[in-house]
């Protein structure tokens, strides 16, 4: 039998999906238990708790499951309604953090992915098209969040922020993998903000170790270092 705890999350070292949950978690001051899921091996708690998917993040409160790294962090939000808040109290301001949260995932992640499982030619264009997908993101931040920077809220991380800083404050990690994709030069206010995220005690004690996350994505996508 599983052992009960309040709060429990099952996750793996190296998911943005679910460095998402431990930081808004932590940023909350929600004590948890973390469960390390072996992806290739996944247990049978897993299973149980997000039959659909059989993915991480799973989120367990009180023995009740809940799935989708978006979906937790609104629940954590309403849930622990304390401060500091992931979202805005406004309504037009909590519908451009999810608009941009939905875009990030829905277009940039997967630009990210096909970077990751292409080769030559076809990577190069990869990058460039992943390239225009953060400028529209990069321009529509600015555009929507004026006077917010680094931080959406003007003070601890926000909804977006632990969105985005969860996987492209490793974008170093990435850029070493397969070659500049996020360039200071070209993306400098997103490169600013990943920075300034970085910066953060929480965010830096949250985000996996650079050297282990670069040697699995090579692992995982069978990469081989770019030509330099």
């Amino acid at each position: 039998m599983e052992k009960q705890s309040e709060v429990k999350l099952f996750g793996t070292w190296s998911s943005g999906y679910c460095t998402r949950i431990k930081l808004a978690l932590k940023l909350k001051g929600i004590p948890y238990e973390y469960v390390e899921e072996d992806l290739s091996n996944k247990s049978d708690l897993l299973i149980h708790h997000n039959p659909v998917h059989k993915k991480v993040p799973v989120l367990v409160h009180n023995g009740k499951a809940i799935a989708e790294s978006l979906v937790i962090l609104e629940y954590i939000d309403e849930h622990w309604n304390h401060t500091p808040k992931l979202l805005p109290e406004d309504p037009y301001e909590k519908a451009k953090v999810r608009f941009w949260a939905n875009f990030y995932d829905q277009k940039f992640k997967p630009s990210i992915y096909n970077i990751m499982t292409s080769k030559g030619k076809e990577q190069e264009k990869a990058i460039e098209d992943s390239r225009e997908v953060l400028k529209v993101f990069e321009e529509g931040r600015e555009r929507d969040f004026p006077a917010k920077s680094p931080f959406l809220n003007g003070g601890p991380l926000g909804f977006l922020d632990i969105v985005v800083g969860s996987s492209a404050c490793n974008y170093k990690a990435m850029n070493e993998v397969v070659g500049v994709v996020v360039d200071p030069k070209k993306n400098p206010a997103f490169c600013y903000w990943m920075t300034a995220m970085k910066d953060c005690p929480l965010m830096k004690e949250t985000l996996p170790p650079h050297d282990r996350l670069v040697a699995k994505m090579r692992s995982k996508f069978s990469l081989q270092p770019p030509k330099t």
